[in-house]
């Protein structure tokens, strides 16, 4: 039995309100659930959990749907720290995020760019930003930097890294010897050193010492205009996408509601949507909880 601890991210955002709905409508099999969030919401979502739902309530303040204060990013910061240690302590076995508000939670003290790096810090081990959908799965060599600091970050380590990450995803969603395709850096991947040398020079060496040892297939970098397609007609099962936007722009428009944030490579699982807060919308009722329940149901069932 999968024991999942979820945070409600921005206790102003979305998160509160799909997670609820997720749990309220949705059947995750025998998995049990542990919320963290305001004790408002925790008593309301334990109360329609069905008995599958403990709730852990981390402050008396009333928040409320698209009004972002700096105690709502206090909370959100306070529900991971307690989702993390609920993984350390064996409580739980892997971690739901709901969206937080980054600006806001740097203003009161967070130190961290992301919830990924977060967690990195709290459980150890190498983290990879990887994304799930119902038609593309994408891992992340670099995650969020300045465009132009790319190429100088793409070193041997980081880009193997990310590689074995991808194989390892394709691993865990049950794909013996996944099929991976590995974006180039440069518009047609270099055309043969025409447009930039670091495929010749580096990736596709580095490639090339992982494949014995890979227990996947992947060929040398192609072009990152051409790999999500062929992704989607069923050449490849994960693609491996350089930078940020190579990857999350082709990502989010086909699977925007389907797409769920796991970061690959800690001792626990944590997975969130992979949408914002959504200040502008929370309350109303008409978001999509399609995310937040695919995420919930990765928790649940991945290896």
């Amino acid at each position: 039995m999968r024991r999942v601890a979820i945070c409600c991210g921005d206790p102003s955002g979305l998160g509160p309100e799909l997670i609820e709905r997720c749990l309220s409508e949705n059947d995750y099999g025998d998995a049990q659930f542990v919320v963290f969030g305001s004790k408002q919401w925790v008593d309301h979502v334990v109360a329609q959990g069905n008995g599958r739902v403990e709730g852990v309530a981390l402050s008396e303040r009333v928040f409320h749907p698209g009004k972002p204060e700096p105690d709502g990013a206090k909370l959100a910061m306070a529900a991971m720290e307690a989702a993390a240690e609920s993984c350390v302590s064996g409580r739980c076995d892997s971690v739901v995020t709901g969206p937080i508000s980054k600006a806001l939670c740097a203003k009161v003290g967070y130190q961290f760019p992301g919830q990924t790096e977060f967690f990195a810090a709290r459980w150890g081990g190498e983290p990879t930003m990887a994304f799930v959908g119902e038609r593309l799965k994408v891992c992340l060599s670099t995650w969020h930097i300045p465009l132009k600091t790319v190429a100088e970050s793409l070193d041997e380590e980081t880009f193997k890294h990310s590689v074995c990450s991808a194989a390892e995803l394709g691993r865990r969603l049950g794909i013996t010897n996944p099929k991976i395709l590995v974006c180039g850096l440069n518009p047609h991947a270099g055309e043969g050193g025409l447009l930039g040398s670091e495929e010749i020079d580096s990736l596709n060496p580095w490639l090339a010492e992982l494949r014995p040892n890979l227990e996947a297939v992947v060929e040398d970098c192609v072009p990152g205009d051409t790999a999500f397609a062929r992704a989607m007609k069923g050449e490849a099962d994960v693609v491996v996408a350089l930078y940020h936007d190579q990857g999350l722009a082709p990502f989010k428009a086909v699977d925007f509601d389907s797409g769920v944030n796991v970061t690959l490579g800690l001792k626990y699982l944590r997975v969130s949507p992979d949408h914002g807060t959504g200040f502008e919308i929370a309350g109303k009722g008409i978001a999509s909880s399609g995310s937040t329940h695919h995420a919930i149901r990765l928790a649940c069932s991945m290896k």
